[in-house]
């Protein structure tokens, strides 16, 4: 039987180990057939930043392993408005197209899926 996924990303791109784990889970269940939806909160905005610079730390810059997810059919990318606004970023800033969503969506949209992991 075919579910719902909904991986929510609120973190931002410190740690690229966590991105890449977080991103081998969404492609695992898209995989498998399943529907899977990625809704990016908070500084989970940050992880599609268009122009990431890598850091002195050595991280990577993450936005392009975002890219991949359409090679799995995972195209429906969510990014809630105003986590954007707050970070004083648009749609133009990101790196991949998404679907832009109001703060007051996202209670519905999580209840409208069997599965939500937060990552």
């Amino acid at each position: 039987m075919r579910k719902k996924f909904l991986f929510v990303m609120r973190r931002g791109p410190t740690g690229a180990v966590r991105v890449r784990e977080s991103l081998d889970m969404i492609m695992t269940a898209a995989a498998f057939d399943q529907t899977v939806r990625l809704l990016m909160l908070d500084d989970g905005v940050f992880l599609l930043k268009h122009g990431q610079q890598p850091r002195a730390s050595g991280l990577k810059p993450v936005a392009p392993m975002f890219e991949a997810l359409a090679l799995y059919d995972v195209e429906d990318i969510l990014v809630e408005r105003e986590s954007l606004q707050e970070r004083h970023l648009n749609a133009e800033d990101l790196a991949i197209p998404v679907r832009i969503v109001e703060r007051g969506e996202i209670a519905g949209l999580t209840a409208g899926h069997d599965i939500v992991i937060s990552c």
